[in-house]
């Protein structure tokens, strides 16, 4: 009976042993690949350089942080869905709001991409482009935790509340904000970086309806080749460069076009593609050229902002959103010039000056439309605001 209860308790501490040495392996290969997918993500490069970087303000976060942050990823905390992954709300140990992005599967070639924009994103510090706060690698598609935005997208401002009044001058606001956040980007990241899906649903607006340009996922470092291709033409349809679509190539230019876009959104508070429409209607921005082209300009445009702004000041924006819509991107102003014509047209339209002389200008603004529709040379674009601005600053 002894031998018997012996041999019996023999076998549990066996079959104990083994459960513990099945489970310490079993943790220690999941371990393994933890690390395996921090590497592939450049979680080696990330660390080099951010030691080397002490302003750098980023954390890596581990998958069961994230998974306590955003309640295991309840189907209760998704923001939204994108082209590119699932946006769940989260909120970290520091009671911090955030806003974790879920990354769909990645190509070996995007995969050894990652790291470095990864690291470039989280430099980038402009006050109209949503701060990457941190990331976790130890997955096997890794995960992005942004600032959270709550007042939602510009996308939803437009388009899901057409009661609520929107001045022109606060549309052109939210577009000067993310003209210098796409400016910033192209000009002044290095190496400059282009977005790739510029769309109203990726501007998210703060509880002052400042313009935050989010989500990185299409986006890729300038080549340095101008040569080189991208061989899978990504982005929203309404949106995309014909130029992009025909030639595989992603320029700033590309993005200039879809802010272009956006813009026209702006001014029209109509969706950017129709299928119910007839076929020359489906297209917003085909839509929009055409009234330009016709001297139709009014029966586009939002009845809140022709009824009550004027048509000196609407006809300069729409000016401006035809040079961006330009079939070629060499004839696409820059995002700088694009965000310095917007910068200008505000400070006119908010001086009493403008109120108090009304014909004059009028009149300014009407050379300034001759001007900016005879070419985009950077050189002369913008001389009339340029006077106009002088006017103002004179007290004329």
């Amino acid at each position: 009976m002894e031998n018997h209860a012996g041999s019996s308790i023999g076998i549990v501490i066996l079959v104990v042993m083994a459960t513990c040495s099945y489970l310490i392996h079993e943790r220690r290969k999941l371990q393994h690949i933890k690390q395996k997918y921090f590497k592939q993500h450049g979680g080696l490069l990330l660390f080099q350089e951010m030691s080397s970087n002490q302003g750098t303000s980023f954390t890596v976060f581990s998958e069961a942080e994230l998974q306590q942050a955003t309640n295991n990823f309840d189907k209760n905390q998704i923001l939204g869905h994108g082209g590119h992954g699932t946006v769940y709300k989260g909120l970290v140990k520091s009671n911090t709001e955030v806003a974790v992005k879920r990354c769909l599967i990645m190509d070996e070639q995007q995969k050894k991409e990652f790291g470095k924009e990864m690291l470039i994103l989280s430099q980038i510090n402009h006050v109209n482009i949503v701060k990457l706060l941190g990331c976790c690698l130890e997955v096997q598609v890794p995960m992005l935790v942004y600032e959270f935005i709550p007042n939602g997208t510009l996308s939803n401002l437009i388009h899901n509340n057409h009661g609520q009044q929107i001045s022109l001058v606060t549309r052109l606001r939210i577009a000067h904000e993310s003209a210098e956040a796409l400016a910033y980007l192209h000009s002044y990241a290095s190496p400059p970086i282009i977005h790739g899906d510029v769309k109203s649903s990726n501007i998210l607006l703060d509880v002052n309806l400042t313009a935050k340009v989010s989500d990185f996922g299409a986006s890729i470092l300038a080549p340095i080749d101008k040569s080189q291709l991208v061989t899978l033409v990504q982005g929203t349809w309404g949106y995309l460069d014909p130029e992009y679509m025909q030639t595989c190539q992603l320029t700033d230019k590309s993005d200039v076009y879809s802010f272009g876009v956006v813009l026209v959104e702006l001014l029209t508070r109509k969706n950017v593609f129709n299928l119910d429409a007839p076929e020359h209607e489906k297209s917003l921005s085909m839509r929009f050229l055409s009234a330009m082209k016709e001297n139709k300009l009014e029966d586009i445009l939002d009845d809140q902002i022709s009824k009550n702004e004027g048509m000196e000041f609407l006809g300069e924006v729409a000016d401006l959103a035809k040079q961006c819509l330009a079939m070629s991107g060499d004839n696409r102003p820059s995002m700088k010039e694009v965000a310095e014509k917007l910068d200008r047209l505000i400070k006119v339209m908010q001086h009493p000056w403008a109120q108090q002389n009304p014909e004059e200008m009028e009149n300014l603004l009407g050379e300034s439309s001759y001007i900016i529709s005879s070419g985009v040379e950077s050189t002369g674009n913008f001389s009339i605001e340029k006077k106009a601005i002088k006017g103002l600053e004179s007290g004329r």
